[in-house]
């Protein structure tokens, strides 16, 4: 990420205040505590998971996907297969939404629950990931909210990915909770900038037991909360 991005993304009374953030003291090693316990309980779920998608339509089990990382590196994460297969190959690179015909029906009640985020707990264990940050943002996938000039922008070129990027990105965060899916990048980084500003261990609790609670009422795909 150049010099050159930096100055255009962030104005510098904004670069200033925040472009220096540092993790709680206890983050990783609580990521690292808790993402150990979630993958030795969730196994046998993977099992029955990976079944179910085979099952289905006999496709793939695992959806491999390069995001942005922290200081604006790509890691690669892996997901339950959501998805028909040869989605991106029939349809593009495009952001889901509603209804979004190219899901399966194991992907809906996956996509319902977060469900099909579970292998994302590997990327937490080793640390390209925290349980709570910005969202592990998909690279250049095209946004269904995007309008105007920020449609035709990469990721990187928009106001406020710097400072998402100072953050390890996470798993669940305020924008995962909080912000409609059609939101556009502009506006979903705002919700960013509020976490890394707010950024507590006491705040990543509340936020992983919230979103147990989504996950628990199956209401990830259809939640309707504003801040």
């Amino acid at each position: 990420m150049g010099e050159k991005a930096l100055s255009y993304s962030i104005p510098e009374s904004y670069k200033k205040k925040y472009l220096e953030i540092k993790e709680p003291l206890l983050k990783r090693p609580f990521d690292c505590i808790l993402s150990t316990i979630g993958l030795i309980i969730s196994l046998p779920l993977w099992v029955v998971i990976a079944t179910a998608i085979k099952l289905e339509d006999g496709g793939t089990v695992f959806y491999p996907q390069e995001r942005w990382g922290k200081e604006g590196s790509k890691i690669r994460v892996f997901k339950f297969r959501t998805m028909v297969p040869d989605a991106d190959k029939n349809w593009g690179y495009v952001q889901a939404r509603e209804n979004d015909p190219r899901i399966t029906k194991v992907g809906r009640f996956l996509r319902a629950t977060a469900l099909d985020e579970l292998p994302q707990l590997l990327n937490i264990w080793k640390g390209d990931m925290s349980f709570v940050g910005p969202r592990t943002l998909p690279i250049n996938e095209i946004q269904i909210g995007e309008k105007g000039n920020d449609k035709e922008l990469p990721d990187d070129a928009i106001l406020g990915f710097d400072l998402r990027s100072k953050a390890r990105p996470g798993l669940t965060g305020i924008a995962q909770i909080y912000a409609p899916r059609d939101i556009s990048r502009r506006n979903k980084f705002r919700y960013d900038a509020l976490y890394i500003k707010r950024m507590s261990l006491l705040l990543d609790i509340k936020l992983i037991l919230f979103s147990f609670w989504i996950t628990s009422v199956g209401k990830w795909e259809s939640r309707k909360k504003k801040l």
